[in-house]
């Protein structure tokens, strides 16, 4: 999962960052089923985002202690920060 983590730099995360590690303890594909469920695909208004994403930047800031701003701006200048949210992601975070 991490592993395949991309760094438009080069290199690699390490797998015994703390990030790493919580990332590794979650069901996310457990979360991402009972989250969706709370979405109907009515085709109005904008997709939700994936649980992995939502939940990810939610234990980031609560962790750190974060405002919204500041949560963002943290995921967008730390790849760890990255991975509790998607490991494939490469899409700019935008406020």
């Amino acid at each position: 999962m991490f592993e395949d983590f991309y760094l438009p730099f080069g290199g690699k995360l390490r797998s015994d960052n703390r990030w790493v590690k919580l990332a590794k303890l979650i069901p996310w594909e457990e979360i991402e089923e009972q989250y969706a469920e709370n979405f109907a695909d009515s085709g109005m208004g904008a997709p939700a985002k994936a649980a992995r994403i939502a939940l990810g930047a939610l234990i980031i800031q609560e962790k750190l202690g974060l405002t919204d701003e500041e949560t963002v701006y943290q995921i967008q200048e730390n790849p760890y920060l990255r991975v509790p949210r998607t490991p494939t992601e490469t899409e700019a975070v935008s406020c």
